[in-house]
């Protein structure tokens, strides 16, 4: 029994040992970015981060994209996956922590010749073994094991920021291309619109001109604005088949029939709420921040790991079972065996590999906190941008849509007075020029402000649920 019982202490010590590491301190870095916004927030009092995306989107077509890309995006599916494998790292790299207990069992047989014997006569000799122990574990007093072990619990929580950030920027990406396609569906329908109308035009043009009562001027003139229409056509039914292959390859299969025919931009609102707070809370929440930090505390982490191949490591091999000459004799009494063998190795020259490797670890942690401010400075940036070209985007809408108003107005006017034979047609065409360039400009506007909240959204950490 006394073999057993220091088989057991054995076991005992290897799986309680260690219980500190030698890694510095972490606390996070204070988030080198002003503490208030650069203009006025309008804080409504939730986080975009707390608003989910089937919340933020009202239109039922935009939900329906989404879903699609979430379930079937293949990039997403490379960000998952590799929450799986830093995951399995993670599991390898903690079971050092614990020793690996082996059940052996073998047999040897050995045919001495008589030259050698010590009887003078050829010998033949069994050994059959059967026990169950482990071998070189490293007992971690001085913590580099679990060291290792939180730097790759680190990386794996890294993985799961990296996939909810890949998560953002898909709800983003697939908004962004679905309102991309809504424009340019409205910029076709408006340019097909205004081909019928000039068509029209040119027809009547053409009658008069042929009664002698419109010149040839005219009658070109009204031409160039059908040609115009038609070039128009043909350009926005292009990029309507771009938007929907780009649309297709976000959502990583066919866009389905029932979602190809896209809305109009006056469904496709947006809930988008800027938190209260100061800047350097609301951006630590952003996956892409956290993953940066993540990669400073494995960093920090590593450290320790670095630090503690300046001390004594100290393995265990231990093993307990039975033996003996005959196969039918193993498991009778008197046929137990053991043995303990404990190593401590401790480095006395290397020539500075331990120091060097430690100064790799700290510039490895110096560059890992850079990245992390710069993180929290491109966030800032960011969110900075959105915010700024809030109001500005509502200025530019209601100035466009004035525009509209005076060009269609003038175009009213202009074709009026032409009828009459007080102005030529070259007044009609410039006020239907201006008024098809002012409805195209106010579809940009629509765009770019509807893209601006889905950006703000983005930016400030939402659609990650």
């Amino acid at each position: 029994m006394p073999r057993m019982t220091l088989l057991a202490a054995a076991l005992a010590s290897a799986v309680l040992a260690g219980c500190a590491t030698l890694a510095p301190d972490y606390a996070r870095p204070a988030a080198p970015v002003p503490q208030q916004w650069p203009v006025d927030a309008g804080a409504t009092g939730t986080a975009a981060a707390d608003i989910g995306w089937q919340d933020f989107f009202t239109d039922a077509r935009l939900r329906q994209l989404i879903a699609l890309a979430l379930d079937n995006n293949r990039d997403l599916r490379v960000a998952a996956l590799n929450i799986e494998k830093a995951r399995a790292q993670y599991q390898i790299q903690r079971a050092d922590l614990f020793p690996t207990v082996q059940a052996t069992a073998g047999g040897t047989g050995q045919r001495t010749p008589a030259s050698l014997s010590t009887t003078g006569q050829a010998m033949t000799t069994h050994q059959y073994t059967a026990g169950l122990g482990f071998a070189s574990y490293e007992l971690d007093f001085f913590g580099r094991i679990r060291s290792l072990k939180d730097q790759a619990l680190y990386q794996f929580l890294g993985t799961e920021e990296a996939r909810r950030s890949a998560q953002i920027s898909l709800v983003a990406e697939v908004a962004s291309a679905y309102l991309t396609l809504v424009a340019d569906n409205e910029r076709l329908k408006l340019a097909e619109e205004t081909r019928v109308s000039q068509q029209s035009s040119y027809d009547l043009t053409k009658r008069r001109f042929e009664l002698g009562s419109a010149s040839e001027l005219d009658l070109r003139q009204a031409q160039t604005s059908v040609d115009s229409a038609r070039v128009d056509v043909a350009r926005y039914t292009g990029q309507l088949a771009q938007d929907r292959n780009a649309l297709a390859l976000l959502l990583g299969g066919p866009l389905p029939d029932e979602l190809a025919q896209p809305g109009e931009l006056g469904s496709v609102s947006a809930l988008a709420g800027v938190p209260d707070g100061v800047p350097a809370d609301v951006l630590q929440r952003r996956p892409d921040v956290l993953q940066a930090e993540r990669a400073l505390q494995a960093a920090n982490a590593n450290i320790g790991a670095a630090r503690a191949a300046y001390f004594p490591s100290i393995t265990l091999t231990a093993k307990g079972g039975v033996a003996s000459s005959q196969l039918s004799d193993l498991f009778k009494g008197g046929a137990g065996s053991w043995s303990f063998a404990p190593q401590i190795s401790l480095p006395i020259f290397d020539a500075g590999r331990i120091s060097a490797n430690l100064k790799v670890a700290e510039t490895d942690r110096a560059i890992s906190l850079a990245q992390y401010e710069k993180a929290v400075q491109t966030a800032f940036r960011e969110a900075a941008d959105a915010l700024s070209l809030r109001t500005p985007l509502e200025g530019q809408l209601a100035a466009q849509q004035s525009l509209v108003d005076a060009t269609a107005a003038s175009y009213r006017l202009s074709k009026a007075r032409f009828d009459k034979g007080v102005d030529s047609y070259l007044a009609v065409l410039d006020s239907q020029r201006a008024q098809y360039s002012a409805e195209q400009s106010l579809i940009t506007v629509r765009l770019a402000g509807l893209s601006n909240q889905v950006t703000l959204y983005k930016v400030l950490g939402g659609g990650a649920k």
